[in-house]
């Protein structure tokens, strides 16, 4: 069981959209795809629990967590394979721990807790609060925005992860990531140009 929640080793550039619900995550995943000529991954979640409440009119529960996350991972190592130099990921499974985290009361399946930690990304892109709320069967925290988006930061925080915080419209939240990115990626260059004169 715990292999499924393991990344596959593969030498891609990963960036996550990381952060609250309806913060422009999707919109920017694809968006970055597109510019970097790559994939993105979605978000499972989405799928398996929109599927859980058309047939059973229920939103999301503890044990819906590990299936989700071992949906992500399987789906982000089958579209790594796909991608071009950079994979941009619609979320990741720290998001999933913290929503863990938030929505029962602390509690976070040790494999998903292990996961979260242990699987790497090179940047987090943190989305603000700061754009329209938009309900859908999902979404159930319009009223608590801030104290969701604080939870977020505070994980990347906690866990030491790189990040940016995306703010404003999506052409200076394009605009930030962009930078961050290209610096990563010029980064990577650099290296591996240094490597191959060894």
């Amino acid at each position: 069981m715990e292999k499924a929640l393991e990344q596959l080793p593969v030498n891609l550039v990963k960036i996550v959209l990381f952060g609250p619900e309806s913060t422009g995550k999707t919109t920017m995943s694809e968006l970055l795809a597109k510019h970097y000529n790559t994939v993105w991954v979605p978000e499972y979640a989405r799928e398996y629990l929109q599927e859980k409440w058309n047939n059973e009119r229920k939103t999301c529960e503890d044990d819906d967590l590990i299936p989700i996350a071992k949906g992500q991972i399987a789906l982000e190592n089958k579209l790594a394979l796909k991608a071009d130099k950079i994979l941009i990921c619609d979320t990741d499974l720290l998001e999933t721990k913290v929503y863990s985290e938030e929505y029962y009361g602390g509690f976070v399946h040790p494999n998903l807790d292990k996961y979260a930690l242990k699987n790497q990304y090179d940047l987090y892109l943190l989305t603000n609060i700061d754009t329209p709320w938009e309900a859908d069967d999902l979404r159930d925290r319009p009223d608590q925005r801030r104290e969701m988006y604080d939870a977020f930061e505070n994980a990347l925080i906690s866990y030491n992860r790189p990040y940016v915080k995306l703010n404003g419209d999506i052409k200076n939240r394009m605009s930030v990531a962009i930078k961050a990115i290209d610096a990563i990626l010029k980064n990577r260059n650099d290296l591996d140009s240094y490597s191959s004169q060894l």
